[in-house]
């Protein structure tokens, strides 16, 4: 591409590029893309961008694609990489002035060359970084700040390198440009500490924005540059220069206004400080060990003395608390149980935490935590009155929580409380005893105190396991706490009810669980709606943690019962009432809870939810996360009511037709949640309905997918196949057999078996139609029998496909055989013969007993037969069919005969204790379906006498003791045990 003819071209695509009209935008794109690979093209684009006379716009979108063609073809190695002539005139283009006037483009070029600099500096380019320290130091304000910000985005781009090769570089980089760095940085610093007074806030902000760069460089050569930075004095003496600097800034808030583009900048500088130490603890723990004492001096000044007064802001307490934080929990600072084992860095640096944390120090942070950072702000219960959901929202953790102050505080108190819990037991302790017996509800500075103590020992609930009798709490303190009804106490009554949440898997007697499950149902008629949603959440809570079969974590659903009505009615009006996407999925998951832990004595009482589910569903079109809560809960609606659930369809079926329809957007969300529900729509299903049967059209591209999902595919399939076989397999078998036999060339083994599976099930289920309509898949499990598959797994599968195909569908088997000899080459009665004897060899692999069974008497209903190859294999399936006999003759200890105990005579209800959830219709089905399979209707013991008996008459006496010679003797004495009686 020639530069001279090429560029007015490329300007007037450009042009085009930025148009409204998709008419005009179009074409023009497509042009850019077929030019991407052309030679000259990108320094066609380097003199369109750094021309300032152009349209803004156009100049933006030439160093968009200049970046994008970095990535694309800058590489040698990449197709139609660019050649090394070009890339080196661009290279120099690229840093021959810094005077962008424009600040985003401005940063884009400079991102462009970190991208140059990342795949080429130093070797193809070492005259980078030369050229920008140069450049950083000319008086021309443009030039410095342009050359400081393609300095800093070149550092961070090579400090994220992570070859060795690479950390080599850029330690060698690092020692040869700190110090500059350093005088760099502590010049433009000092600058911005000189003008700050001045009030002229476009100086001020001039120099404060080259502070913020040359810190930000400062930052990644300090972190990332040395491989041991502690002996390095200058890394060093930089770091301890911070809290000096940091000092210096903090002072200066007070000269600049709360609320400009100055303080701003201000703040972020302050926050980068605070950034640079906690990235430096974190990758050089010991390096860090000197900075302990003046770090933590620092922070707990600043934060819990008066010190911060009047200078700290919300983010800086944030990183003081984090900063804290990790010095507490830091694994490097924790020696070993025995001393001894510990590294002399590790005592170090716990000496001097140790001597840092004094009781004194310790009592105060702890105080200092619950009396000033615990209260609920003036700023918190505004936004409970006029926004209660929102509050709700950001207490349980919004897109905000976790950087906001409160969290941070909570998190340090339960890091510092579970380090030092015997210092500060007792001090949490008296806080408690203090605030015993009702309060003032005039008193509001005494309510809020209280809700901050009752924070802080939900927070610490498991260190306080042996200090706190909580059974007598909840009885004397907490519960007559939740029956002060007056509105000013409803931010006690929300606290005790999340107190209780918090202990109740810590200690909690299940004999109490009566009197919280009244308190709760009081508690959901609540005046305020925070109350109400902190009760819920409490009651999910008692769920979640009762799972456990200890006495006193124990869900008992006798003691529920009797509130069952109560609270699932006043969970539905909250669900009802609640209008943010994310409190009605936290109440929908709350219903979820009770549903599944009562079942199917849900059943009265879900009338008003099945009504509303629908119109919630259409209110949720544009929130994906609602409606996987409304799955969830469709999933345990339709397990509580059985059968009963196939009233739903009407509004059932079309969601999981949605749900699981990969041709529409929603599935990315949908598809786990609705496969799930499909599975269990099936399970308690009574009867196939046909729109129940056509949902199974979406089932095609979901195998296609071969994603995670697979197995509850499988577990659908199957269902069909136990719900109605025979219109199942007659509507889906074809295209479900082409998709079977197109996973079987690219799937795991365990993939295979699922497969297999499947087949087995639908032989088992309809022996005539099954065999038929698989019959493309059986020829390959066949061959795998033959060729001795060597996966153990498989190859019982394929025995157990094979067995079912030939006890109940003989003459199938026969056409099957004669396919394969003809496909073999070889004569029937060898190959049946190789298969035998493959059986015979491989029956170990078979571990279930009901297969083990089922090839017992799949060989066996070979005889009586005269022919040549099965008696020549007779020994072999004598042999199988006594191992099938030790696998399910039990003995009568009374009338030592044997019974098989496999067989199944009659149909039985299964018996659901209270704690096994009741059987599906599918396990019905299940049932009714063993009661015809001949693996349980017939007895081994008296098939193998009855086939021994058929071929004795066929044979004769002498020829048929002929054969039972060739069988081992042992076995043979086996034999006629198992079968006397006969």
């Amino acid at each position: 591409m020639d530069l001279n003819s090429a560029s007015s071209v490329v300007l007037q695509v450009l042009t085009q590029a930025t148009s409204q009209d998709t008419a005009v935008l179009k074409p023009a794109e497509e042009q850019l893309k077929q030019w991407e690979t052309q030679p000259g093209f990108y320094s066609v684009l380097l003199n369109i961008f750094t021309n300032h006379t152009l349209d803004v716009n156009v100049r933006w979108l030439a160093v968009l694609y200049f970046k994008n063609g970095i990535d694309r073809y800058w590489r040698r190695v990449a197709p139609h990489a660019l050649s090394e002539e070009e890339k080196s005139t661009l290279r120099a283009g690229l840093i021959t002035n810094f005077n962008e006037p424009i600040n985003q483009i401005a940063t884009q070029i400079a991102v462009l060359i970190a991208k140059v600099a990342r795949l080429d500096c130093p070797r193809q380019w070492p005259e980078l970084i030369p050229t920008l320290i140069e450049s950083v130091k000319v008086q021309d304000d443009l030039r410095q700040h342009r050359a400081l910000l393609t300095f800093y985005h070149v550092t961070k781009t090579l400090a994220s390198k992570r070859l060795a090769a690479d950390r080599k570089l850029f330690y060698d980089l690092a020692s040869g440009i700190y110090n500059f760095a350093c005088s760099l940085w502590n010049h433009h610093t000092d600058t911005f500490l000189q003008q700050v007074s001045s009030g002229n806030e476009a100086v001020v902000l001039n120099s404060l924005e080259r502070t913020l760069l040359s810190l930000k460089v400062l930052r990644k050569l300090t972190v990332n540059g040395f491989v041991e930075p502690h002996k390095n004095m200058e890394v060093m003496g930089f770091l301890h220069g911070i809290f000096d600097r940091l000092k210096q800034f903090l002072d200066c808030s007070r000269s600049i206004g709360t609320d400009n583009v100055c303080r701003d900048r201000l703040e972020k500088t302050i926050i980068l400080f605070t950034k640079v130490l906690l990235d430096f603890l974190d990758q050089h723990p010991f390096s860090f060990t000197p900075l302990i004492q003046r770090s933590l001096e620092f922070s707990v000044s600043y934060v819990f003395t008066e010190v911060g007064e009047g200078v700290t802001f919300e983010r800086f307490i944030v990183q003081c608390m984090n900063l804290i934080k990790m010095i507490v929990k830091n694994y490097a600072y924790k020696p070993s149980k025995n001393f001894e084992d510990s590294s002399p860095e590790t005592l170090e640096a716990h000496k001097i935490k140790m001597a840092f944390f004094t009781y004194p120090t310790l009592t105060e942070i702890c105080r200092r935590l619950v009396s000033h950072y615990f209260l609920l702000t003036e700023e918190e219960l505004t936004m409970w009155e006029e926004d209660p959901e929102g509050f709700t929202v950001e207490e349980t953790g919004g897109d905000s929580w976790k950087y906001s102050l409160r969290p941070c505080t909570e998190v340090l108190f339960i890091d510092i409380f579970h380090e030092y819990n015997q210092t500060l037991t007792p001090v949490l302790l008296e806080m408690m005893q203090t605030l015993q017996g009702p309060t003032n509800v005039e008193d509001m500075n005494a309510l809020l105190i209280k809700d901050a103590v009752y924070n802080a020992v939900g927070l610490a609930a498991y260190e306080l396991f042996d200090s706190v009798d909580f059974d007598q709490w909840f009885k004397n303190q907490l519960l007559p706490e939740l029956q002060v009804i007056h509105n000013r106490y409803k931010p006690l009554r929300r606290r005790v009810i999340w107190l209780i949440g918090q202990w109740i898997s810590v200690k909690f007697k299940s004999d109490l669980r009566p009197m919280l499950y009244e308190a709760i149902c009081n508690l959901l008629r609540d005046q305020d709606l925070v109350v109400r949603i902190e009760t819920a959440t409490t009651l999910k809570l008692i769920f979640l943690n009762c799972s456990l079969p200890v006495d006193d974590f124990e869900f008992r659903t006798d003691q529920f019962l009797p509130y069952l009505e109560t609270m699932f009615t006043l969970l539905f009006q909250l669900l009802q009432q609640v209008t943010e996407c994310d409190t009605k999925m936290h109440v929908l998951h709350v219903l979820s809870c009770v549903i599944e832990r009562v079942n199917v004595q849900i059943r009265p009482y879900v009338g008003c939810l099945v009504q509303y589910l629908p119109l919630l569903w259409k209110q949720s079109e544009e929130h994906n996360m609602l409606r996987c809560a409304i799955l969830t809960t469709l999933i345990h609606l339709v397990q509580g009511l059985g059968a009963d659930s196939k009233n739903l369809y009407p509004f059932l079926l079309p969601v999981i037709q949605l749900s699981t329809d990969v041709s529409q957007p929603p599935h990315v969300y949908l598809l786990e949640d609705g496969l799930e529900l499909w599975l269990v729509t099936l399970e308690n299903s009574p009867c196939i309905t046909p729109e129940l049967l056509r949902i199974f059209q979406n089932m095609s591209p979901l195998l296609e997918q071969s994603s995670e999902n697979l197995r509850t595919c499988f577990k659908i399939i199957n269902g069909y196949i136990f719900l109605s076989s025979t219109e199942f397999l007659q509507t889906y078998a074809v295209g479900l057999c082409q998709s079977f036999c197109e996973l079987l060339r690219d799937i795991t083994t365990e993939g295979q078996v699922q497969v297999l599976k499947v087949v087995e099930n639908a032989l088992k289920v309809n022996p005539v139609l099954g065999p038929q309509m698989f019959q493309p898949i059986l020829p390959c499990v066949f061959r795998g029998i033959i060729e001795g598959e060597r996966y153990p797994v498989v190859m019982s599968t394929y025995l157990g496909v094979m067995g079912r195909v030939l006890l109940q569908n003989t003459s199938f088997f026969s056409s099957l055989l004669t396919e394969m000899a003809h496909k073999f080459n070889q004569e029937m009665d060898q190959l049946l013969g190789n298969m035998i004897e493959m059986w015979v060899d491989r029956m170990d692999n078979i571990t279930q007993p009901e297969r083990r069974k089922l090839s017992a008497l799949a060989l066996l209903s070979l005889l009586p037969s005269d022919n040549s190859v099965i008696q020549d294999k007779f020994c072999g399936i004598i042999n199988i069919s006594v191992e099938g006999l030790h696998d399910v003759m039990t003995e009568d200890p009374e009338t030592g005969t044997y019974k098989d105990c496999m067989l199944m005579s009659h149909l039985e209800e299964p018996k659901a204790t209270e704690d096994e959830e009741p059987p599906t219709e599918q396990d019905k089905r299940k049932k009714v379906l063993a009661l015809k399979d001949p693996v349980h209707t017939v007895s081994l013991q008296q098939f193998t006498y009855e086939k021994l008996k058929a071929q004795q008459e066929l044979l004769g006496e002498q020829g048929f003791q002929s054969l039972m010679e060739t069988v081992d003797t042992e076995i043979v004495t086996q034999l006629q045990e198992f079968l006397q009686g006969f």
